[in-house]
């Protein structure tokens, strides 16, 4: 009996234990980044989950500088936010490609407290058909355009951080760069590149108090979707569908209620929650709770990884079969 007993007493302690020892080890520890009243930059500002972004920033309080290429709808995007927040927006035309058009327009917008590299282009084809200048359009706005972005913001963000808080920042990737899937080899491999700037960029910058957060989202209702889908394979609409669509004001509060608690990993929905605990591996985690689910949880994951790489690869399987 007495058996019996400390076998049960052990089962309570070691998820209380493992708690515990996760509530240590946990780096870099939790931190929250404040909004209101801070200096928040956009890159596609102007449209999608970027204007979605700048709107509800701009609705707690924060200072806005949004970044497009296109003025025309820059300026619609600012009299919108106006009409709706009464806050007034700075608006930059540049392409992030260009560097020296970036750094121009951070240098004129003064100290930045909260940089969010939301740019973003996709085109779904499959390698052998795609053009290679399709693929390094992809890459160098996607991934490059992000290094521009922060290699210009950096070191005036951490000059200012003493007098102004905890800085943040972040890129925004997709559930395409958790996984690859057919049809997304190029724009896999850009938004899977985000997540290794990511986390080699948080070690650098985390003494400046500075903090990096990845948002994945899954198909979003923005116009571009609306032409990515007109060229997007059959099998590639087929394996999208499997996490379901989400319109750009869900992902903007998803992404910025994750951007204030500081969390690296920013999942978007239930099916890109799964994902992330699945794809965790060596990505930092500052929620000592989350990171128990993830070390729980990781053998019956991997198994559910698999079935879906099974359903996947049959589906595939099965679409060449039709073809032939």
């Amino acid at each position: 009996m007495a058996i019996v007993n400390l076998f049960y007493v052990s089962l309570l302690l070691l998820p209380l234990f493992l708690l515990f020892l996760l509530s240590i080890i946990i780096r870099p520890r939790p931190v929250q980044i404040p909004i209101k009243k801070r200096h928040v930059f956009i890159t596609g500002g102007s449209s999608g989950i970027g204007l979605a972004l700048a709107h509800q920033a701009a609705s707690e309080g924060a200072r806005i500088s949004i970044l497009s290429r296109s003025i025309d709808k820059l300026e619609e995007a600012k009299n919108a936010i106006r009409l709706s927040t009464g806050i007034d927006v700075a608006i930059f035309a540049a392409d992030v490609r260009d560097f020296e058009a970036v750094q121009r327009a951070v240098d004129e917008v003064g100290p930045i407290d909260v940089l969010i590299v939301n740019q973003g282009v996709f085109v779904a084809q499959e390698l052998e058909e795609q053009k290679l200048d399709e693929v390094r359009f992809i890459i160098d706005v996607n991934l490059m355009g992000s290094f521009n972005m922060i290699k210009a913001t950096l070191p005036g963000m951490k000059r200012s951080r003493k007098d102004r808080g905890p800085g943040s920042i972040s890129l925004m990737s997709s559930q395409a760069g958790q996984v690859g899937i057919y049809g997304y080899t190029a724009y896999s491999a850009s938004k899977f590149g985000l997540r290794g700037l990511a986390e080699a960029l948080q070690q650098e910058v985390i003494g400046d108090n500075i903090h990096v957060s990845l948002v994945f989202p899954p198909d979003t209702k923005t116009p571009g979707l609306v032409e990515e889908n007109k060229r997007k394979p059959q099998l590639t609409s087929i394996i999208a569908a499997s996490s379901s669509a989400m319109t750009a004001d869900e992902v903007a509060k998803k992404a910025l209620d994750g951007i204030k608690s500081g969390s690296f990993i920013i999942p978007c929905n239930s099916e890109g929650i799964l994902l992330s605990m699945a794809t965790a591996g060596l990505s930092p985690q500052r929620s000592y709770l989350m990171a128990f689910v993830e070390v729980v949880a990781a053998g019956i994951l991997r198994f559910a990884a698999l079935c879906f790489q099974w359903n996947l690869y049959g589906s595939i399987e099965k679409s060449r079969m039709q073809k032939n």
